[in-house]
Parts: C-alpha cells; sequence; structure tokens
C-alpha cells in the first residue's frame, strides 16, 4: 500500500455545541498522543483566548493523528453560522466530513448549512450520533432525522448510503450498534479508515498545493495552510504563486511544517495528499495556488458566501480619546482591518467619505463582535455602529430585497404566547411547531433586520430558559419599517463622576447603567429611560451637606446594581443616532452628536450625514 493511500483527510462539521472539539479530544486519547501522565487541556483545539472564553471554536485548526498505520489529518471547524466562511474553505481540503448530531436536539440549522456545502462537493458523510449518554437521548431518532435533511437536500444515493456510528465524545467511547457494548473509539477509526476515501493525486505529477487557512508567526512572518493535491515540495524549492487574477510570482519556500497532535513539526519535504503550512511567502493569500515554476496551473477556490450585516467602525472622538488605548489614529484602524482581510475571507472593509471612517461587513453579529473584541484586547480605541443589514436590489424588477433567516427556538411551553408576540411583531413567520420532551421547538422565517437586538430581550422573556439558533436563508422582499427601542435613555448633561446619591434618585427615572465613581461625559448614555423619550440627566448631584435635618430624610444610600452590558448586548441595545465607544477597559454607550444643543438641532433637520446612518 502506498504512502498516499495511508492517509486519510477529513473535516468535523456540525451545529454549534455538538461535540466536535471534544471529539477531536477523544481522538487524540483513542489514537494515545499523550503520555498517560501528561496534563492537556480540555478542548485542547480551542487555543484562542476568546474561545475559551466563549464555548465556541471561531477559527478552523488542523491537526495530525495515527492509529493503526494511518495517518488521520483532521480540521476543526466551527459551529456558528457566523463563522461559516471557515467551513466552506476547509471542506475542499478534504475528502470526507465527519458530520457530528447531537442525540437529543438531532440536525440544528448550522447542520442543514455544513451539510450542504459538504454535498455540494460531492463529499460523502461519516455520521456521529454524539452525546449518547446524555439523558432523554434518542440516537435512532436523530439518525433518522440526518437522513430526511440529506434526502431534503438533495443528496445522490451514494450519500444517502452513509455509515452511521455511535459515541459519547466525553466518556471516549464509539459503537457501530447503539445496543452494542464498548470502551474505545477504535469503530469510529475504523469506519474512517473503510469510509474515507485516500486523497486523489500524483507525487509525480507538477506541483499544486491550494492555500486555504493563514496563520502568522513574528519569526517567519505569513504562514499559508493547504493541501499539496499533485506534486512534491521541499524546503528552498522555487515556486509560481498563482494569484486570483492570474497572475504568477516567483516565490521561494522558506519553512515547511507539518502537523502532529496539538504541535507544529518541522519537515524538510511533503507529497500530495499532505496538508502542510509553508512559510516565505510575504504577500500570499486565502484562494491563491502554489504551483510548479515551469508549469503553473491553478486550482478551482470555492467562492464564499456574501456578507450580510455591516457596521461603521469610527476613530473615537470622544473625551477621554487616547487614555485607554494605544492605536487610535485611522491610519493604525486601517492597517489592522486590512491585515484581517488577509485570512478573515468573509469579511469585507470599504472606505467612506469620510477619512477617519470605514465601512465593515460580515456574516453575522458575532463575526464583527469577535473582531472588535480582538482589536479591543490589542489595545485599539474606536467607535462602531449599530448593525445594519445588506440591502440588494432586485435586477429584474428593481425590487428592495433584505437578508432572510431562518430561526429555532426552543423554549417552555410557559413562554409560547410572549415567544410568539414578539416575533410577530418582527414580522417573522412561523413554518413548524412540535412539541419535544416538554419543550416546543419553533421554526421561523424572519427578515435579519428582525433580530437586531432580539436575542438579550428573548432570554429576558424566557427568564434564561430559551435556547434560539439562526441561519441565513436567502435574499426576499423588503418587508418596511420594524419596531425599534420602545425606551428612550438617560444622557449625562456634563464630564464628571457619577455619585451614588445621583444615581439613587435616578432610580424612579428608569434603569441605571453605571456604578457610583464612573467616569463620564456630556452625551453619554447612563441609563434607559422608563418611557420613549430620551432624558438628559445630571449624575453628579450631590447631597446637601448642611447642618438642617429632618426626621427619616436622612437615610442612607441605596442603590440597586447596574445593569451592565457586554459588546454584543450594547451593539444589539443601541440605535442609529448612538454609538459604541470600544476601549481595552471600558466599553460605553453614546449619541452621536454629545452637544446637548446641537443634538436637538440635528434632530429637526434630516441627517445629511450618509455614512452616519
Amino acid at each position: 500500500m502506498s504512502a498516499l493511500e495511508k492517509i486519510r483527510n477529513l473535516a468535523i462539521i456540525a451545529h454549534v455545541d455538538h461535540g466536535k472539539t471534544t471529539l477531536v479530544d477523544a481522538l487524540f486519547k483513542g489514537a494515545h498522543m499523550f503520555r498517560d501522565n501528561q496534563r492537556v487541556q480540555e478542548r485542547a483545539m480551542d487555543s484562542n483566548d476568546q474561545e475559551r472564553e466563549r464555548g465556541i471554536t471561531i477559527l478552523a485548526k488542523t491537526t495530525s493523528l495515527h492509529w493503526g498505520g494511518y495517518r488521520f489529518n483532521i480540521v476543526d471547524t466551527p459551529g456558528h453560522a457566523d463563522f461559516g466562511g471557515e467551513v466552506e474553505r476547509v471542506l475542499s481540503m478534504v475528502d470526507s466530513v465527519l458530520l457530528v448530531v447531537d442525540a437529543f436536539d438531532g440536525p440544528m440549522p448550522q447542520t442543514k448549512f455544513v451539510t450542504r456545502k459538504a454535498l455540494a462537493l460531492g463529499l460523502r458523510p461519516i455520521v456521529v450520533i454524539n452525546k449518547v449518554d446524555r439523558p432523554g437521548a434518542r440516537p435512532v431518532w436523530s439518525q433518522d432525522q440526518v437522513f430526511d435533511l440529506l434526502i431534503e437536500l438533495g443528496a445522490t444515493e451514494e450519500q444517502l448510503d452513509f455509515p452511521c456510528v455511535f459515541a459519547s465524545a466525553k466518556m471516549g467511547y464509539a459503537m457501530l450498534d447503539i445496543n452494542d457494548a464498548s470502551e474505545t473509539l477504535d469503530p469510529l477509526f475504523d469506519t474512517i479508515v473503510k469510509h474515507c476515501p485516500h486523497p486523489k493525486g500524483s507525487p509525480d505529477a507538477p506541483l499544486q498545493m491550494l492555500v486555504t487557512l493563514m496563520d502568522w508567526s513574528d519569526f517567519v512572518g505569513q504562514i499559508g495552510i493547504g493541501r499539496i493535491v499533485n506534486g512534491r515540495i521541499r524546503v528552498g524549492d522555487q515556486v509560481g504563486l498563482v494569484k486570483r487574477d492570474g497572475t504568477v510570482q516567483p516565490q521561494k519556500i522558506s519553512q515547511l511544517y507539518g502537523f502532529e497532535g496539538l504541535t507544529r513539526v518541522q519537515l524538510q519535504e511533503a507529497s500530495a495528499g499532505e496538508i502542510v503550512a509553508i512559510a516565505g511567502i510575504a504577500d500570499i493569500r486565502v484562494g491563491e495556488t502554489i504551483a510548479d515554476p515551469a508549469s503553473p496551473v491553478a486550482l478551482e477556490y470555492v467562492d464564499i458566501d456574501e456578507p450580510t450585516i455591516s457596521m461603521m467602525f469610527m476613530v473615537n472622538a470622544g473625551p477621554f480619546a487616547g487614555q485607554d488605548g494605544k492605536h487610535v489614529q485611522s491610519r493604525r484602524i486601517r492597517e489592522r482591518l486590512t491585515k484581517e482581510l488577509q485570512h478573515n475571507v468573509a469579511l469585507r472593509v470599504e472606505d467612506t467619505d469620510t477619512p477617519d471612517a470605514f465601512k465593515v461587513s460580515g456574516r453575522g453579529e458575532l463575526h464583527l463582535s469577535v473582531l472588535i473584541e480582538t482589536m479591543r484586547r490589542e489595545g485599539f480605541e474606536l467607535c462602531v455602529s449599530r448593525p445594519e443589514v445588506i440591502l440588494h436590489i432586485d435586477p429584474v424588477t428593481g425590487e428592495k430585497m433584505e437578508p432572510y433567516e431562518d430561526v429555532t427556538i426552543d423554549i417552555p411551553e410557559a413562554f409560547m404566547g410572549v415567544t410568539m408576540e414578539h416575533m410577530g411583531n418582527r414580522k417573522a413567520e412561523m413554518q413548524d411547531m412540535g412539541n419535544e420532551g416538554g419543550r416546543l421547538r419553533l421554526h421561523f422565517k424572519i427578515p435579519s433586520r428582525g433580530l437586531i437586538g432580539f436575542r438579550s430581550e428573548f432570554m429576558t422573556d424566557t427568564r434564561g430558559e430559551g435556547i434560539i439558533h439562526s441561519l441565513f436563508s436567502h435574499y426576499g422582499p423588503h418587508k418596511g419599517d420594524l419596531p425599534g427601542r420602545k425606551n428612550g435613555v438617560l444622557i449625562s448633561m456634563e464630564q464628571c463622576e457619577t455619585v451614588g446619591f445621583a444615581l439613587m434618585n435616578l432610580e424612579e427615572r428608569g434603569v441605571i447603567f453605571l456604578h457610583p465613581g464612573v467616569r463620564c461625559y456630556e452625551g453619554m448614555i447612563v441609563g434607559e429611560h422608563a418611557r420613549e423619550n430620551d432624558l438628559v440627566v445630571n449624575v453628579a448631584k450631590g447631597k446637601k451637606l448642611s447642618n438642617m435635618r429632618a426626621s427619616g430624610s436622612d437615610e442612607a444610600t441605596r442603590l440597586t446594581p447596574p445593569r451592565e452590558h457586554t459588546l454584543e448586548q450594547a451593539l444589539e441595545y443601541i440605535e442609529l443616532d448612538e454609538l459604541v465607544e470600544v476601549t481595552p477597559n471600558f466599553i460605553r454607550m453614546r449619541k452621536r452628536v454629545l452637544d446637548t444643543n446641537e443634538r436637538k438641532k440635528s434632530e429637526r433637520r434630516p441627517s445629511d450625514n450618509t455614512w452616519a446612518t
């Protein structure tokens, strides 16, 4: 058997939180990649700080392990729809996919998205029904649901005849039949060897390698990751870099890396079928082909779906600008966004009429908020606007079109009424409803605009017991105006420090967002008004310290804990005339126009600021 026939390249795809990264941990242990006494973190592939904090996979990552004389090159992919661009790219690197499905939930919206992409590329899935040890698990039902999903997505007969493995990644066992007894993952490894085809291609043909993922090293610079489709590659080789526009640049390979468990190992040579990382090419980009300079032939690149949400990234022009972050100039923000474009292929950045503002488009609120949070941790200060959907015009009818999303909601029956009412207000149309294990599962089709600001409201309505998942569906007719935030805001009247006495007196006016002793400025949002209009308030008003005292009037200051906002909650909360100011240590909400008098004038006249809306 040739070395090529001993390689298996596969990606693990699933809905968010169905156990992909935990399954990779289990595969590591099943292949004895670590010493028995070696300490390994849970979800070892989630190496990014934000991934660990949020409990989700954001970036696709490559690893490799050995079992039974075979080499398994595995790509762990994100499960959230906002990072679907990562999934679309890596599927061109592999020959099969492990489709992981929760034994209780069954196929969910993101399962449908990633499966559609895999089927379109002709990949035959290996279905893993995970979490079979979970209370209330329905493995056979989940298997039937996967079959129904594949039929709905137009799978071929070969793809419908998929192998199915029942597993518990957390406990580290798998079996081919739900009634079998097993203590290892060997049945899963056997299934992969049997049903995942080995890579096609020839080590003796001219070199071809498609760059699919990007990485960065402070020592060697830009690193391109991809699969060698044909030929061999060696350190020091002269190669041709085929750009997306067809031009060819002569380049030299200075470093070559392979993957072994959680580490990257240096190689001198690699051949067809292997997934490798190369360094030495400064301006390498995703979608470009590394080829033999004598016969440079480009490989086909899968186009990434277009963005649906856009936001304005602006220089922080507030009174506290430059007091917290290191990078505040528009030049530094532009450089950072340009650098992000090199590996974040689902992102778009456009200049605006104003040199201090950039229009950034992505696949969803989470996609953009992860970028903002990353920049914030790198020392950037910036202001960002409310997310807005990207509208299209139908070329035939001239009708305005907007993005729609498929939404799946799981709630206890008691919250059905309030959920239906709020979804109806946001122009959602119910597609399906089912009762599963005492909880309702509702399916809606809703304009993407309707979901902006809905998630935090939904969690309040369901007292934290509701689960909501959404997935981009299609562009459809514009639904007209949607209701915005019902309440106005409390706005600070001057630059000052908040005083507990003033905040206590303001509590009857609405909900406070700040603790005592916090610095704020004129135009900064300090709370939510109980009525529809905005109210300018004095948050620095102190108690009069005179000698006059009245019985019962000198009470201690008692404050309700303030409502604090995360970055995502702040982005959902603000309206079009407001901004979120993001610095390394603070997240503030403010009005676009800080001066009270100027703000009143601008409210009287229609806005002539095109980028501001």
